[in-house]
């Protein structure tokens, strides 16, 4: 019984520190056809997530990274960075609506 105890409190401390260990997540808010913040910084292995306030789809696309993240109205689309570099994007419907993520290492 005991040690059925020890392996159970080590598993839950395995547990602690694998969520502990998961990368943060940044918004970027499309709201009014724009992308706030417009510049935003990361490290690799960040994972960024959109949310679409506006009432007309948008999407989040640069096709020099392979991204290309399309969100409907009230909802939200997220893509991780695993590479440093900037990342230039823009909205394929929207195309003066433009942005970009810094990927730092």
């Amino acid at each position: 019984m005991i040690r059925g105890l020890k392996a159970v409190g080590l598993l839950a401390a395995a547990a602690c520190l694998t969520g502990q260990a998961s990368a943060p997540s940044h918004r970027i808010t499309m709201r009014n056809v724009a992308f706030t913040p417009g510049t935003l910084t990361v490290h690799a292995g960040d994972t960024v997530v959109w949310r679409n306030e506006d009432i007309v789809a948008h999407t989040a696309t640069s096709a020099s990274a392979g991204l290309d993240v399309v969100v409907a109205p009230g909802a939200e689309g997220s893509a991780r960075f695993a590479q440093p570099g900037t990342i230039r994007y823009l909205c394929r419907f929207h195309p003066n609506m433009r942005g970009e993520v810094i990927v730092q290492p």
